[in-house]
């Protein structure tokens, strides 16, 4: 249930910040953040997701003391940073994330199989160095408008599109290894 409130609200942070913009004061917003975050280490007890939850609370704290919008809208930032994290963290000490979810259906993954989800996790680490750049460039030089619609709603329609694009290479692949 703390998994999907997370998820919840780490979706909707950006309209909700948008929208909450013109009627309360920054302050006000960054008990939004606080909330996320309290609620991310309530959840947790991983070094990453605590290192999350921490970065998430001093930039709601920033926020509230300084009353600034701008920490509100680096959020995301650290969302895309810490997955990033994550991602490359499993490169590096295997097997990789990408691996690990498809363990979950394929126990039995064969090394062609392995091969192809590391170069997944290396693509979504790709994704998430493009994401947080331009969820960056958003915060620091666009209307609010526009780190909105980013951030709430194009990041996640490109997060999709990657999503299906897998899905259809993995097809191909997968025909082309049974044809052999």
């Amino acid at each position: 249930m703390r998994t999907l409130i997370i998820a919840v609200l780490t979706l909707a942070y950006p309209a909700v910040v948008y929208f909450g913009l013109g009627r309360f004061e920054p302050r006000w917003l960054a008990l939004l953040l606080a909330g996320v975050a309290i609620v991310r280490a309530l959840a947790t007890r991983e070094k990453v997701w605590l290192i999350s939850a921490a970065g998430a609370l001093l930039l709601a704290c920033v926020s509230a003391f300084g009353n600034q919008t701008f920490p509100l809208k680096l959020y995301p930032v650290l969302v895309n940073a810490v997955m990033l994290a994550v991602f490359a963290t499993s490169l590096r000490h295997p097997p990789s994330i990408i691996e690990r979810l498809a363990r979950l259906r394929e126990p039995d993954l064969p090394p062609a199989g392995i091969a192809y989800t590391r170069r997944v996790t290396q693509v979504w680490c790709g994704f998430f160095i493009f994401n947080g750049s331009v969820a960056l460039l958003t915060a620091v030089w666009a209307t609010d408008a526009i780190w909105a619609l980013y951030n709430g709603l194009l990041s996640y329609l490109l997060m999709g599109c990657l999503f299906a694009a897998e899905w259809l290479v993995r097809q191909h692949v997968r025909a082309r290894v049974n044809h052999v």
